[in-house]
């Protein structure tokens, strides 16, 4: 990316900050809307707790949330020496749609990440998994490697099963790496939103683990809507900048998919538009990226993609109200229903929101893209806000507590 006066340099050292591990939930409370709230506005931080979210967000908001659902994507096969690999499956790549990978019954081929590699070489490993009360035999075989992930196909002998429910026989769920514990029996239901129904995700959106129905309930007493989309996390969500300026870092692909409804939602509600997590904010931000680039006749149903750096590399004047306007008129034209698309879009400081006034979002690591897009929004005060919340005893990642920042 070519750096400008608006979008100089950035060191990624100058988002570091001394988190101690106490300081990381390693569980989550009882409670998921007990956990604490800190809400920054016009400058000035207040605290709460979750359940009481509704006094913060203005009248008439519409709440938008990430619907994806975290699957059982770890798995321990053995060699005949004894030794273990772990294969985690990071995306499908035939079939590509999660949903028809997810529902294959005859193989499949994802990317994977895979732990032991230098004891898996070549040829299948193969395990006996017990699913509805018969034994499958559930196989994989490494096809080939790209950079720090594998091409690995699955083949199981009984046509009746689905590999979702290879996954939930033989899966682990992945809980992150910097807990620093194995995933426990309760994670199962701890690192899933109340809301989440589209399998896919290797990582919950964990700023929706807050939320409990009677959160969603008391939303009415001020006419706050809500609607959803779905962008399925990947495992690059824990991955630290390790490139000295953010220029250096690439971004990991998302797949992303919004309803017609929600887009038609989001025009009635701009301005007032309140994202759930950053996934969430990123799918959002995302669709103004499409619209501000569909050509409705022209575009190909198979390149629509926000790439890295496309919000800095030239001016873009459309309005939102425009840009969802052409996604609709493109959806119209190819009679679609649900909009698919993939994003990998790089919020930092600098950018200028374009659809989001709002982010509930929990506090995230040193180092991190999560950090940017949180400095991006707050005009760069991330630091009085984190160091607020480290001095308060805040929880923070995945488990901890969350924050609701409202753009001035």
């Amino acid at each position: 990316m070519k750096n400008t006066t608006d979008n100089p340099t950035i060191y990624i050292e100058e988002y570091n900050y001394p988190l101690p591990d106490e300081h990381i939930a390693k569980y989550p409370l009882a409670q998921r809307d007990s956990s604490k709230l800190l809400v920054y506005k016009n400058g000035a931080i207040q605290e709460s707790v979750f359940s009481n979210i509704v006094d913060y967000l203005p009248m008439g908001s519409l709440l938008v949330y990430n619907n994806t659902r975290v699957i059982q994507a770890r798995l321990l096969f053995e060699k005949s020496t004894g030794a273990n690999v772990e294969v985690f499956c990071l995306e499908p790549v035939h079939p590509s749609d999660y949903a028809l990978s997810l529902g294959a019954n005859n193989g499949c081929t994802w990317k994977c990440m895979v732990g032991n590699l230098k004891k898996w070489k070549e040829g299948k490993l193969s395990k006996s998994v017990t699913v509805d009360g018969c034994e499958v035999c559930f196989s994989v075989e490494l096809l080939h490697s790209e950079d720090n992930t594998h091409q690995v196909a699955f083949s199981w002998d009984k046509d009746d099963v689905h590999f979702a429910q290879l996954l939930e026989c033989a899966g682990e769920l992945p809980i992150p790496p910097y807990l620093h514990r194995k995933t426990e029996e309760s994670d199962l239901t701890n690192y899933q939103t109340v809301y989440s129904k589209i399998e896919g995700s290797v990582a919950a959106p964990t700023a929706g683990l807050h939320f409990t129905p009677e959160v969603f309930e008391s939303l009415k007493s001020k006419h706050i809507t809500t609607e959803e989309l779905t962008l399925h996390v990947g495992a690059g969500t824990f991955q630290p900048v390790k490139s000295a300026t953010i220029d250096d870092h690439i971004m990991h692909t998302e797949v992303i998919a919004v309803h017609r409804s929600t887009i038609e939602q989001l025009l009635k509600n701009l301005g007032n538009i309140i994202a759930v997590g950053t996934t969430s904010v990123r799918t959002l931000e995302s669709l103004y990226w499409l619209g501000s680039t569909l050509n409705p006749a022209t575009v190909d149903l198979q390149t629509l993609k926000v790439t890295q750096w496309q919000p800095y590399e030239k001016a873009c004047k459309l309005t939102a109200t425009e840009a969802l306007h052409n996604i609709l008129n493109y959806m119209e034209l190819h009679q679609l229903t649900t909009l698919h698309a993939e994003t990998q879009i790089m919020i930092r400081p600098g950018y200028k929101f374009r659809i989001v006034n709002g982010i509930i979002t929990n506090f995230h690591q040193p180092r991190s893209t999560l950090l940017l897009l949180v400095s991006a929004f707050v005009d760069g005060h991330w630091r009085e806000i984190y160091d607020y919340a480290l001095a308060h005893d805040f929880r923070f990642l995945s488990y901890g507590d969350s924050s609701l920042l409202m753009n001035n």
